[in-house]
């Protein structure tokens, strides 16, 4: 009869050490095709365990198929010769995998948020409440678009800071803007010819590409994308940033604006989408009015997130669509369900609709021009001073820097890297041979620490200092 060992068994119950070890001898051929089990009783008795454990694994071995029964005569080894073959666990050591990212001093490319900066008293105060007063809703899968508290306080905030008259049913809410781009090629169409910027934030060819969308990159000047090379390209959908482009800090003046809506009204499939994403901190007078309030002739799609005002790690976005393709969404694509948590909808809702989003910004423009003008003097007391040209510092939570050196931007982000800085040139944005743009330096500075600015600038000027250019 069979004989197992239960010494030493870890922390598998008794049924799932006798299931394992049928189901190697069964892989192993050690019990041949047909081969008849012991019942049950003996078996037990034989192993002095219980008769329920034989019959717990017995009935595991059962639901996988590596033994059948036969009613009044007992359990029989299934025959597996036709199943794959358990192979070998590789000899191979891969690496554990890790959360660790390279530590920097200062991180200048780094869009990450102060943890200090959050409010977290108030945000878990509101959750308790949330808890206390919406425990059946939360229970309820909110509606594909986002739970209707959330699209009001949105609308609401839409109108008061961005002068947006739009309805509660045209806001979409997603995980994050990211999300909410595959959506949009969803909606629009993936056979369309979509653009972006050029210089622009990679990331977002990057996830046009990844949804198997034809994407182009269009030239710009100082006054923002180019229309003669974006009505050239054939394009029908185009991607930008006019209220504060990333990485150059250009705004679109309205002239362009109008000639960006111009060239989406020549054709019924054009499309704009207006890609907002730090609106609320440009630092010297009101935000830019948006390119959607603006659009009589619904062209536009406003696309705007919480992870740059709030924190990156809270990934809920938002759009607003034209009425016509509200309609369409529902339509179409309204089986998905928003791929944000209720919870967290209802909070934020409480957040902005109790006026904390909007003490919250203007605390946190207050911390940044703070930030900005410590930074500016650290520069200004460096050794980088007198070969420097600062430009864009009103712009948003970054500015450029042209520094004056015969080094190449490779050799800046590589001496950057020793003195452990991590930097960005504005020539790495771009997808086309960039023009003579080197020694431009992007100066994000959201993220760095006040007591470590000076020691930062200062660990910058050895890397591009005199002895070295």
């Amino acid at each position: 009869m069979l004989t197992y060992s239960f010494a030493d068994i870890g922390s598998d119950s008794l049924y799932e050490h006798l299931y394992k070890c049928i189901k190697n001898d069964i892989l192993q051929g050690v019990l041949a095709p047909g081969g008849r089990l012991p019942s049950k009783r003996s078996f037990a008795k034989h192993l002095n365990i219980s008769t329920i454990t034989v019959e717990n694994s017995y009935a595991q071995l059962l639901a996988e198929g590596y033994i059948y029964s036969i009613a009044k005569k007992g359990y029989f080894v299934a025959d597996i010769t036709n199943s794959p073959k358990v192979m070998p666990a590789p000899s191979r050591a891969y690496p554990e995998l890790t959360d660790d990212k390279p530590a920097y001093y200062a991180d200048f490319l780094s869009n990450q948020t102060n943890p200090a900066n959050f409010p977290f008293s108030i945000w878990a105060k509101l959750m308790r409440e949330i808890i206390s007063e919406k425990s059946e809703e939360l229970m309820t899968n909110s509606p594909s678009g986002g739970s209707l508290e959330l699209r009001n306080a949105i609308a609401g905030h839409l109108l008061a800071f961005r002068g947006m008259r739009v309805s509660p049913r045209q806001i979409i809410v997603g995980a994050g803007t990211e999300y909410l781009y595959g959506l949009l090629i969803q909606l629009l169409g993936h056979d369309k010819v979509y653009a972006v910027e050029d210089p622009g934030y990679k990331k977002v060819a990057q996830i046009y590409r990844s949804n198997h969308v034809s994407c182009l990159h269009i030239p710009m000047d100082r006054q923002g994308i180019l229309i003669p090379s974006l009505e050239e390209s054939g394009a029908r959908v185009v991607h930008i940033s006019p209220s504060h482009h990333y990485p150059t800090g250009i705004i679109t003046p309205i002239s362009r604006r109008y000639e960006l809506l111009g060239w989406a009204s020549r054709s019924k499939d054009r499309y704009i989408i207006e890609d907002d994403y730090d609106s609320e901190f440009r630092l010297l007078g009101r935000p830019i009015p948006s390119l959607q309030s603006i659009d009589v002739m619904e062209k536009v799609v406003y696309i705007n997130t919480f992870s740059k005002s709030l924190a990156p790690t809270i990934r809920i976005g938002y759009m607003v669509l034209p009425e016509h393709l509200v309609e369409k969404f529902y339509r179409e694509l309204s089986f998905y369900s928003c791929t944000v948590s209720t919870f967290e909808q209802y909070t934020l809702a409480k957040f902005i609709r109790d006026g904390h989003f909007e003490r919250h910004i203007n605390k946190m423009r207050s911390f940044y021009r703070i930030q900005r003008d410590l930074l500016l003097e650290c520069i200004r007391t460096s050794p980088l001073s007198g070969s420097v040209t600062i430009t864009e510092e009103d712009a948003g939570l970054h500015f450029l820097m042209e520094v004056k050196t015969k080094l190449t931007d490779e050799d800046i982000l590589r001496k950057a890297e020793q003195e452990g800085i991590r930097i960005g040139c504005i020539s790495q944005f771009y997808h086309n041979p960039a023009p003579d743009l080197e020694h431009i330096l992007v100066m994000n500075y959201s993220g760095i620490e006040t007591d470590k600015m000076g020691e930062a600038v200062g660990r910058l000027s050895r890397c591009i200092s005199s002895k070295q250019t």
